[in-house]
């Protein structure tokens, strides 16, 4: 498949804001229990809150250029009870606006700011499931038509969005940063397992297709020596990436190193040093490192058109 750059960074970025939500909450509710020695003030929740909501934003933003006519993406809420698409597009602007109200009632000291955490934490997992789902329930793209797809989206928001918390804790709650750190290394390795299990299953898929029958012609031997005609077409630029297997291999290498690999390592030493800049590179690094994933993840899929279409001009 062609990766679609705007989809890669609206599902990187609201999984940055998903997970530092969930590291803002879960503080919260330690704090209710009195498990924290050292409160953070409430404005470290309302300002996790607004980086949290900006980075929601940006991908929501981001989503709008994947679309060939963005003026009419309302519609597409319409068809929520058989898309998941279209559960998203619902779940995305409702975790939106209740994480913003969450900030808002932690700069102005209301009460409450649990229920709506609660209510915000739900919606936040129904967004992880169901931007999985989008993918997952795809049969014939055999790569993606996993459970692992759901909890590598799930996972990997968490990773990031606590590698950022931890970051941003080592500015204003030092108390809450070891807690962070020590989340981002568990959702990271957690991570690494479920992708490399996914990894590992996709390289042992067999089409359940053939040139035979996804041509009709049914000889036992046939070689496609032209692609029929001169120009490309909507088949071509979508469900090719055009990109070498050395290039995918190498990609595969870089996303695991970058992602994973590298982000253990700073976000280790950040955390046996109590350095700010280690834990701000960590969150780079990994960040990066999930566009390279992201990236991945679309190229690696192989759409059954692509039998019939084996030669491009």
């Amino acid at each position: 498949m062609h990766p679609g750059f705007s989809v890669i960074f609206l599902t990187t970025l609201i999984g940055v804001g998903q997970g530092l939500f969930l590291g803002l909450f879960a503080a919260e509710l330690a704090q209710a229990m009195g498990v924290l020695a050292v409160p953070p003030g409430r404005g470290f929740f309302a300002v996790g809150s607004g980086i949290a909501l900006v980075f929601t934003g940006l991908g929501a933003i981001a989503s709008l250029f994947h679309l060939g006519h963005p003026e009419r993406a309302w519609r597409a809420l319409a068809m929520w009870r058989t898309s998941w698409l279209s559960r998203e597009g619902i779940a995305l602007p409702s975790f939106m606006a209740l994480l913003g109200l969450y900030g808002l009632g932690h700069w102005f000291a209301w009460s409450g700011t649990l229920v709506v955490g609660a209510l915000a934490a739900l919606l936040c997992v129904t967004l992880f499931i169901c931007t999985g789902m989008i993918y997952a329930c795809i049969k014939f793209l055999q790569e993606w038509a996993s459970p692992l797809t759901v909890v590598n989206y799930g996972v990997l928001g968490c990773a990031s969005g606590l590698t950022l918390a931890a970051a941003y804790a080592a500015f204003g709650a030092d108390s809450l940063m070891p807690a962070y750190a020590l989340g981002a290394i568990g959702f990271t390795l957690l991570g690494l397992g479920t992708r490399s299990a996914a990894l590992v299953r996709n390289s042992r898929l067999k089409p359940k297709s053939n040139l035979q029958t996804a041509t009709g012609i049914h000889h036992p031997r046939i070689v496609q020596t032209s692609q029929g005609f001169m120009g490309g077409s909507y088949n071509t630029r979508e469900f090719f990436h055009g990109r070498s297997r050395l290039f995918l291999k190498n990609m595969k290498w870089i996303f695991l190193m970058m992602a994973f690999v590298l982000p253990l390592l700073l976000l280790g030493m950040g955390l046996a040093r109590s350095s700010t800049a280690l834990l701000v590179l960590a969150f780079v690094v990994q960040y990066t490192g999930l566009i390279a994933e992201r990236w991945f993840f679309f190229a690696q899929s192989r759409h059954p058109q692509n039998l019939y279409y084996q030669a491009i001009s």
